[in-house]
Parts: C-alpha cells; structure tokens; sequence
C-alpha cells in the first residue's frame, strides 16, 4: 500500500500537465493543443470547404481559471478528463441560461460529456478553491474548428444582448478588444 506523501507526489500539477500535453495559451483563456485534425474534408451548409471533425485538448488551470464567453459556428462536444469539475455556462440565443458541471462526481450530477450546438455561447470556470487546480477536457468539433468560425463575447456587445445576465457576463466575457 502506497504512503499518503507518495500519493501526493504522483499527482499531476497544471503546469506539469501543460509541459506534458505540449499545451500553449488559448485567446479565450486557459491552454489547448489541437490533437486530431481529419484528413476528410466537406462542405458547410453555407458553401465553406471544413474539414470534417478536429480535436484538442483544453486544460483551465489556476493561473487561468475561466475560459471566456465566445461563440462557436459548429457543434463541439466536451470530455472530461481528470482534475476540478469545471463549470459551463451556456447562453441560448434566446437568452436562455443552462449551467452544467462537468466533472467525475457523478452523484452530486456531474456531466463526463457535454454538447455544445453551434450558436450557443458557451464559458466556463475552475473553482478557486478546487483540490487539483486545474480541470482538463478534450474537445470534439465538427465541422472542423476554424478560427473564423469563433466570435469572441466582448462584454459591450454581450451586455446589449443579454442584460438580464450583467453580473455573469462582466465576471466571464472579454473586455473591449483595444484592451485585449
């Protein structure tokens, strides 16, 4: 049987997860590698060529706890790896709020799996008080994931489609884009 300080040492720290998974910085926040990127590409409904399906991993660590609002084009569904639930937000484009934890506590009804559709604007958050200090997840986005196809959740224009959600949406959008 392992000793309780022997335990302790085998566990992962964010930043050894970082230098591991070869991770780098992510303009929503937190840190990513895209991991899988199909060979097969296809047409969007709207006469764009994608590629068919991408991957990443995707890790929210202390030093960067929140992933902000942004807003998707495809279809992208979350698996959650190992560390702190992480917490989601998702707003509907009616304005809707649907918040969902992913994490292995099943009972107290963490989610192992999360689909996000396309157009729903989506951000999520570590705690800060979280036993790990990270959350790692990977991610599944078809059509492929193009930087073109994300919007940002700049607050001004986050705050003039939402209002209802103010006090959400000044803690987990961007500033103004001169800020950034």
């Amino acid at each position: 049987m392992k000793s309780t300080d022997s335990i302790v040492r085998q566990r992962l720290s964010a930043e050894e997860l970082v230098e591991l998974l070869n991770l780098g910085g992510h303009v929503e926040g937190g840190f990513f590698r895209r991991t899988y990127a199909a060979d097969y590409r296809l047409l969007t409904p709207g006469g764009d060529e994608r590629l068919s399906m991408t991957s990443i991993f995707y890790l929210l660590a202390a030093e960067s706890p929140v992933g902000h609002f942004h807003l998707n084009r495809s279809d992208i569904v979350h698996y959650f790896h190992m560390g702190d639930p992480i917490t989601y937000y998702l707003l509907h484009p009616d304005g809707e709020l649907e918040i969902v934890v992913m994490g292995n506590d099943l009972r107290a009804g963490h989610v192992l799996q999360l689909t996000v559709p396309g157009g729903v604007w989506k951000a999520s958050q570590i705690p800060s008080d979280g036993e790990h200090g990270f959350g790692l997840i990977s991610e599944a986005v078809s059509p492929g994931f193009e930087y073109a196809d994300m919007t940002l959740g700049y607050r001004s224009r986050m705050l003039a489609q939402f209002p209802e959600h103010r006090a959400l949406l000044v803690h987990l959008s961007h500033p103004a884009p001169e800020t950034l």
